[in-house]
């Protein structure tokens, strides 16, 4: 068991009990009590430097979620945050008293007070409870959609290169029908032609591409794919000086986990695209928890994981927090899971050889200390208990504590689906995006090519510099390295100048 005793409580919790505003998640534990005067505290203004919530099923995690964002609300830093399982709409409502509850609080000196904080429910898509929410083909771009359909790196790079022809030619590509009308055109003979000098798309190719979006189609993803696409600045949002909480419905996650875990990585690639650099602040303009985070990184391309990287590292710049949220912190790969500063980790099982494995890998991860067994501690953490680690305010990384956990302030359960429904419906946003657009694009254009009703779709003219002009030197060799670089980027997951890091389309 651990070592624990009254004077260690004193030096692991210095590091937590910082002057500046902060989440309080709880209070040390020593000799199984938890030690009021012992607060753990999560800095505001180390929030963007990221975080991990981890632990085996039933062991707290979704309520120390729930406990963090009901925090940051009341700060007024707006949230995003997955429901998988449905249990999270509680925080729209108000906690009910109750003796374990009191108990709790009574135990770790908190003034518990019922609250509900600003909820606006959001679903993927059309046939959800909450406001459908949507992304055009062209803004997700070939590397995320290449992970949500499952292709390899040979067919990834093929991907770019349909969306780089169609980048040059002007075509939207808005949903599933004007990826499936482009990829067409380009394996008939005129398509081919279209494509002489800078590759081509096999007959092979375009199938396997073809199959896997007819199933995304089948899974939901032609609800998903179009118009009005969402606009980030609408995750941003306070009331009443509260941030609100957009809460995201994955409780049909198992049905089409590469899409949803794809697409909270979309609405972090946007984020990052559309926010100026904000440096250090008090406290963080959003926080992003991304749940049943291992669903990202099953089966990612090597080009896919170094985005997200470094989509990671950059993004706190932007003043946005990101907590990944999973069973075991070796989900993550290590270039990520070392750019983690919090580290709330659960209890973890031990029954089998496997689980003893990923025991052994999981305490690597964490600082070694002189106050806990931690392969033990792990396996001995009550439910709504964790050990946390922290960066202070002065960005040290604290010692490790074995920490019982405030109770959250709001439902700690679901509202139910009609309540979830009537809310949605009474959202300013449903009035936005609820009726799907549907605007000529791809599709529209190259039918109306087929049937002879418009010209062919061209590449935008290339404005050549006159021999006489000043500077024709200079602007030939820009010129030249433009189309080289259109060469390459072809061949190369379709990084066009005009995309961003996930090769999504930047907004203009």
């Amino acid at each position: 068991m651990a070592e624990q005793q009254a004077g260690p409580a004193v030096e692991i919790a210095s590091g937590y009990a910082g002057a500046g505003a902060a989440v309080e998640l709880g209070s040390v534990v020593i000799d199984g009590q938890a030690e009021a005067a012992a607060a753990v505290r999560l800095p505001l203004a180390t929030l963007n430097r990221h975080g991990l919530v981890a632990g085996a099923t039933g062991t707290g995690k979704t309520k120390t979620l729930q406990l963090i964002a009901e925090q940051l609300s009341a700060a007024g830093v707006p949230v995003v945050l997955a429901d998988v399982k449905g249990d999270l709409s509680g925080l729209a409502e108000p906690g009910a008293p109750g003796d374990k509850l009191a108990k709790r609080a009574e135990e770790l000196g908190d003034d518990w007070q019922p609250s509900a904080f600003p909820v606006q429910f959001l679903s993927l898509g059309t046939g959800g409870k909450g406001v459908p929410i949507r992304a055009t083909i062209t803004s997700f771009g070939p590397v995320l959609l290449a992970k949500v359909l499952g292709l390899n790196e040979t067919q990834e790079s093929t991907l770019g290169l349909i969306f780089h022809w169609a980048d040059q030619r002007g075509l939207a590509l808005l949903d599933t029908k004007d990826l499936r009308s482009v990829i067409t055109h380009l394996t008939s003979d005129e398509g081919k032609e279209d494509l002489k000098g800078i590759g081509g798309v096999s007959a092979a190719t375009a199938g396997v591409i073809l199959r896997a979006l007819s199933n995304l189609e089948a899974q939901g993803g032609e609800d998903f794919f179009g118009e009005p696409e969402l606009d980030v600045a609408d995750l941003m949002r306070q009331v009443d000086a509260k941030g609100v909480v957009s809460l995201l419905e994955l409780d049909d996650l198992q049905s089409k986990p590469a899409l949803f875990s794809t697409f909270l990585m979309w609405l972090l690639a946007e984020l990052f695209e559309v926010l100026p650099e904000e440096g250090d602040l008090d406290q963080p303009k959003l926080v992003f928890f991304f749940d049943e985070a291992h669903l990202l990184f099953n089966d990612a391309s090597k080009a896919f994981l170094e985005r997200i990287e470094q989509t990671v590292k950059l993004i706190r710049s932007k003043g946005v927090g990101v907590f990944f949220c999973t069973q075991l912190p070796t989900d993550l790969p290590n270039n990520v899971l070392s750019q983690l500063g919090a580290r709330i980790q659960h209890a973890l099982r031990a029954f089998t050889p496997e689980d003893q494995k990923a025991l052994a890998r999981t305490v690597k991860t964490y600082p070694t200390t002189k106050y806990y067994e931690l392969d033990k501690a792990l396996t001995s953490l009550g439910i709504g208990e964790a050990i946390v680690t922290v960066l202070s305010e002065q960005g040290a990384p604290t010692p490790v504590a074995w920490t019982r956990l405030r109770a959250p302030r709001s439902k700690m359960g679901s509202i139910g689906a009609d309540a979830v429904t009537a809310s949605a419906s009474a959202s300013d946003l449903h009035g936005k995006y609820a009726e799907t657009i549907d605007r000529e694009s791809a599709y529209e254009k190259l039918a109306a090519k087929v049937a002879g009703d418009a010209p062919p779709p061209e590449a935008p003219p290339t404005e050549q510099p006159r021999a006489d002009e000043p500077g024709f030197v200079e602007k030939a060799m820009e010129n030249q390295a433009v189309k080289s670089f259109l060469r390459s980027a072809a061949s190369a997951l379709g990084r066009e100048v005009t995309r961003g890091l996930f090769g999504n389309r930047r907004r203009r």
